[in-house]
């Protein structure tokens, strides 16, 4: 089994549900008593969020490589940012260490094409819905991607920072968030990514019928595949 390297803590409440769903992947797996080797790093998310207000991308793009490198002289085989707004600075990160990152968006994509989606709605930060980190890498390999109008977006960037991040899961932003999901179905998106971390802690499955793509649950099934490579070659 390989080593699971995980930055962390943007925001620690979608970090525990990483590394939840990593280590009860590998024991669904491998059964007995079995668990995921794992060594996090969870950062200071107040620091990084004000590089992200204030547009300081180099700066958080420095904090996460170093972190990235702690976790590969750690013994980490594989390196994730456990949020999918700091892929912003994916590329920086990985050409910090030798070992391979996972980016989210590839991942993503991949359980997309399994399920033959074209046209995918995208909800997320406002960083993530308006700029191209994410949008871009699946728009390259031929995804049609929708995001919100601008309202939408602020009212969906304010839930993940204000209440998500900080524990709080509110009835009426769920009704919020699926008002928006409705209105993503009706321009014809065949999915919705929720492409932010936190947003799984909100909205399920269950909740519409218009398939849903959590990026957390992917990103750690990724990683899972990533570790026990070998067990099932």
């Amino acid at each position: 089994m390989k080593t699971i390297g995980l930055i962390g803590g943007m925001s620690w409440e979608s970090t525990v549900t990483y590394y939840q769903l990593i280590n009860e992947a590998v024991h669904k797996r491998l059964g007995g008593l079995h668990s995921a080797k794992i060594v996090l790093w969870s950062v200071e998310f107040d620091e990084i969020e004000k590089c992200q207000s204030c547009g300081d991308w180099a700066k958080s793009a420095s904090i996460l490589s170093e972190t990235a490198k702690g976790l590969e002289k750690a013994g980490a085989d594989v390196i994730l940012i456990c949020t999918n707004t700091m892929h912003k600075v994916a590329d920086e990160v990985a050409a910090s260490v030798r070992v391979p990152l996972l980016h989210i968006a590839d991942a993503t994509f991949d359980a997309l094409q399994k399920r033959a989606i074209h046209r995918v709605g995208l909800l997320g930060t406002k960083y993530t819905m308006q700029q191209d980190f994410i949008k871009g890498k699946l728009k390259e390999r031929g995804l049609e991607v929708l995001v919100p109008e601008s309202e939408d977006m602020e009212m969906i960037n304010s839930v993940i920072f204000n209440e998500l991040c900080v524990g709080k899961i509110l009835p009426e932003s769920k009704e919020k968030f699926l008002k928006v999901i409705e209105k993503l179905k009706a321009q014809g998106a065949e999915g919705v990514i929720l492409g932010c971390t936190e947003i799984g802690l909100l909205i399920k499955q269950a909740d519409t019928d218009l398939p849903v793509f959590d990026t957390t649950e992917i990103h750690a099934k990724a990683a899972v595949d990533f570790a026990l490579a070998c067990e099932s070659a």
